[in-house]
């Protein structure tokens, strides 16, 4: 038997408040299904269940709050499903075609409510007080969610008809600033940061760029920023100290590279999910990856995983014309990488002075991990990788 438990989908998140089960008793899940939707202060996240069996017990009802770790549900694992059966010659199955599942019951929704309406327990039994029809309110919450906020403005308008001011936004925003405040206040407090740049010439990164997006449709064209991910991704495998998170006293080094993005979300802070396997993929199905990070990201439907896995950050400022920055880190990862814009500065190539679009890129690394010389391998890296963009 294995518990379902809350995960940590932040540095400082403490606790975490369950909105949804996806499954229930007896269905069965397999590694990396959806199984139930968590509130943090960045959002709702989707998060998934990392063994395979079948649901035995829910052990907590959505509204509740519960702090990381706690067990959310048991699981019985396909191996434990296997004990006590009886031996037999093993006979290959005859191919059966699956049953569909089981429809499951209606759920009671108040007088009115059309489809599935995305409310919280908590909202719900506000508006059977206030005799609110949920299907007759927008939810401004994650993913349109109705929030209490909702419902009580729905009753404030009915009652008058000023409309009372929402506070959700500004809620949100500070909790989320509040939540990164503590983060990179206690990254500045325990990480002993050091901090490199080097500027680099993209003459041959914009010019490849250029010609290759003419062979492409215009859905399927890349921004220079899907280069930087990959360069950033490739020069780890160099230097694969900085591919790490700092856990119970110690490195532990990732196999496995996961660049975090950092996504600034509409009016409600930042946020930095992972792109999985960053170096193994193809420019064109990072692009494609990327967008739809971005997108999932400011809608809050991002999965667990991507909140957990990253295994280091890049930022960026240049849309905002900032050239150059230098991030903090993010817990307990061990490195992040920054970007400022591309500007057209004078350059000496071939003996000669021309102008060349540069950009300077930053890394801030832990010194107990590595040190100023390893950092600036990793720095020369980059730069020579993306001198020669066509091998990416």
């Amino acid at each position: 038997m294995a518990d379902f438990v809350m995960p940590k989908l932040g540095a400082d998140m403490s606790a975490g408040t369950l909105v949804a089960w996806h499954k229930k008793p007896g269905d069965v899940v397999r590694r990396g299904d959806i199984v139930a939707e968590v509130e943090t202060d960045k959002g709702v996240i989707e998060v998934e269940i990392f063994t395979s069996g079948t649901i035995e017990r829910l052990l907590i009802q959505p509204g509740e709050s519960v702090p990381i770790g706690t067990a959310l549900a048991t699981v019985r694992e396909e191996a434990a499903a296997m004990v006590g059966m009886p031996s037999a010659t093993p006979k290959p199955p005859a191919p059966v075609k699956p049953a569909a599942p089981p429809t499951p019951p209606a759920p009671h929704v108040p007088t009115g409510e059309i489809g599935r309406v995305r409310i919280s327990p908590s909202a719900r039994e506000l508006a059977r007080k206030l005799e609110v029809d949920p299907s007759t309110v927008q939810g401004t919450g994650p993913r349109g969610a109705i929030t209490r906020e909702d419902i009580e403005r729905a009753a404030a308008v009915r009652a008058a008809p000023a409309p009372a001011a929402p506070p959700l936004a500004a809620d949100r925003l500070t909790r989320m600033r509040q939540t990164i405040a503590a983060a990179m206040t206690r990254s500045k407090r325990e990480i002993p940061h050091y901090y490199l740049s080097t500027t680099i010439d993209m003459h041959h990164a914009m010019t490849w760029l250029t010609e290759e997006n003419l062979k492409r449709p215009v859905t399927e064209r890349l921004l220079y920023g899907v280069l930087l991910l990959k360069v950033v991704a490739l020069a780890l495998r160099e230097v694969p100290e900085l591919n790490a998170v700092w856990a119970d006293g110690q490195v532990v080094t990732s196999q496995a590279i996961h660049v975090g993005v950092a996504i600034s979300l509409r009016r409600c802070g930042l946020i930095a999910p992972a792109l999985h396997d960053t170096d193994r993929q193809s420019l064109g199905e990072l692009m494609g990856k990327f967008r739809d990070l971005v997108s999932r990201a400011r809608a809050g439907s991002l999965r667990s995983s991507e909140l957990s896995d990253p295994t280091i950050t890049v930022t960026s400022l240049g849309e905002q014309g900032v050239e150059t920055l230098y991030p903090i880190i993010y817990p307990p990862q061990v490195a992040i990488v920054g970007f400022g814009k591309v500007v057209e500065r004078p350059w000496v190539a071939d003996g000669q002075v021309v102008a060349r679009p540069v950009i300077t890129a930053t890394l801030s690394a832990d010194h107990r991990v590595s040190d100023g010389h390893r950092g600036g391998l990793f720095l020369a890296a980059v730069d020579r990788l993306l001198q020669e963009p066509s091998k990416l």
